[in-house]
């Protein structure tokens, strides 16, 4: 490690903190007490024999989903400056204080900031903490107790803000398609569509898809829900296993319940051995690759996510290795589909032995807000500090396939002398649909039935007679309609479409 650039960014610590309401130590903690904990974690992890906290420059701090939306906030409260809030909790005072945009990518995405920073100079020691007490706030509300978690700290922040362009969209939101679960279920339906299966066959897949996820969440201390399931079981319909939206179970969507928080530190090399550090904690960083893909109504085929993949394929080019070379895996997989297209497009199996998860997956460890990708990072360290010279890949992923970020980490030292490895993807424009308002006829492209407290949406995604992009409601009063969509094939049905008096487009079978 001696002949190793002072100025190499390698990750020196990473640290995760979690619990699960009413076990064992259960302590009801804060978004800002979880955090604090992995941070201290972090630097415990890192050996350090000098003041880690002290040598912190810069601390990014995740967006937790409740304050991910302009139309949203803590129901406790929360810090006036959430990164100082974290810093704090350890006795560290960064210069720069960073409050990160929404999305599932962005923490992969700053591990790639911040060593870009540490190899031009820029700082020395970086930290990016994220955390979610959502399952505290939801037990905690249903006794009707309400915590102060308000905290003024005060000092610089640079809030990033919401970064929500390319997630909103008004039509779809309009005809019920307000969240991530019916707009992936949009997109699942399609692949199901190009794949010619059954809704009871599809389930199928993806309960055998997710069961090797639930071994590996099984044995995570971290895990929201550490149980082993067969695939039967997650495909099964049942009244614990319903529908929420097709062709989705309940079992198989990102579960968001949970209290959990996960902190990363990247340090140069020369801060590093300053710090005490030993190097078999040292990790590093070969790749960062990030895009943006088109909004999912702009998308030519609703079943693709093109951007990922060029996120994953620039990544490996960067490092210089295939698919093949990565001994460990983590793809993303809040639901089945972001996992299915990594899957289809570079031939992995689904039963690949090197598994496709390190955390147990977001339905059975748990979808920790916007920063679920920081977990997997933390046992990618792990995996390779225990498997010295392997390399670990990990996927991470933002809105509805919208943004992502891969990683590519290793024991194997990094050049970072003259290669760039970090990089975004330019966005592929020229591949956009066009859309229209001005339509009486679609013919149904994809759909899903969205099932909610207030009731049951079909919500389609198709097009006009001019070949243009089109958004709507299927009519589940039509009995023909209903049969349709119902059964869950009315891939290329014509509709007639009516504006009804609230402004949606309402579609029935010709």
């Amino acid at each position: 490690m001696t002949d190793i650039a002072d100025n190499t960014p390698v990750i020196v610590g990473v640290g995760q903190y979690s619990e699960r309401v009413g076990e064992t130590g259960y302590e009801a903690l804060s978004y800002m007490d979880l955090g604090g904990r992995a941070l201290a974690a972090a630097i415990e992890d890192s050996g350090a024999g000098g003041s880690v906290a002290d040598a912190l420059d810069t601390l990014a701090a995740i967006r937790a989903f409740e304050m991910s939306r302009p139309d949203r906030a803590p129901p406790f409260g929360g810090s006036d400056n959430i990164p100082r809030s974290f810093a704090k909790r350890v006795g560290a005072d960064p210069a720069r204080a960073i409050l990160s945009t929404t999305g599932g990518q962005y923490n992969q995405k700053l591990v790639g900031e911040f060593a870009a920073d540490i190899a031009a100079g820029r700082s020395e020691c970086a930290a990016i903490v994220g955390s979610e007490a959502i399952s505290t706030v939801l037990a905690l509300s249903a006794k009707g107790e309400k915590p102060d978690w308000s905290e003024t700290v005060g000092g610089e922040c640079e809030d990033r803000g919401y970064g929500l362009d390319g997630m909103l969209e008004p039509a779809l939101f309009a005809h019920g398609a307000t969240g991530a679960i019916p707009l992936y279920a949009i997109a699942e339906n399609a692949r199901r569509a190009k794949s010619g299966k059954s809704l009871d066959e599809y389930r199928d897949d993806i309960g055998d898809l997710f069961a090797p996820f639930t071994v590996i969440a099984a044995k995570n201390p971290h895990a929201a829900a550490p149980k082993e399931r067969g695939a039967k079981e997650l495909a099964t319909i049942t009244d614990r296993n319903r529908i929420v939206a097709e062709p989705y179970a309940r079992m198989t969507v990102a579960r968001d319940q949970v209290n959990q928080a996960a902190a990363i530190i990247i340090a140069s090399a020369g801060k590093a051995r300053e710090l005490g550090i030993p190097p078999e904690r040292w990790v590093h960083i070969h790749a960062v690759t990030s895009a943006t893909e088109l909004e999912l109504s702009e998308r030519s085929d609703l079943s693709a996510n093109p951007a990922s993949i060029a996120s994953v394929e620039n990544a490996l080019k960067i490092a210089g290795k295939s698919m093949d070379d990565m001994a460990y895996l983590d793809f993303y997989s809040c639901f089945a589909i972001p996992v299915f297209n990594q899957c289809d497009h570079f031939g992995i199996s689904h039963d690949d032995p090197r598994g496709l998860t390190l955390t147990g997956g977001l339905p059975f460890f748990g979808g920790a807000g916007n920063n679920y990708s920081a977990h997997a990072i933390c046992e990618a360290v792990q995996s390779v500090r225990g498997d010295v010279g392997a390399y670990a890949l990990v996927g991470a992923n933002g809105g509805w396939m919208s943004k992502y970020a891969t990683g590519i980490y290793s024991t194997e030292a990094a050049d970072w002398s003259e290669a760039n490895r970090v990089a975004e993807v330019p966005k592929a424009k020229d591949a956009a649909a066009r859309s229209s308002d001005d339509f009486d006829s679609a013919m149904v492209e994809s759909y899903t039935i969205n099932h909610s407290k207030t009731g049951s949406d079909a919500v389609f995604i198709g097009r006009n007679e001019a070949g243009e992009r089109v958004v709507g409601n299927a009519d589940l009063t039509d009995e023909a309609t209903r049969k349709v969509f119902e059964g869950g094939q009315p891939f290329g049905a014509k509709l007639s479409v009516i504006r009804d008096d609230r402004g949606r487009n309402m579609g029935k079978v010709v």
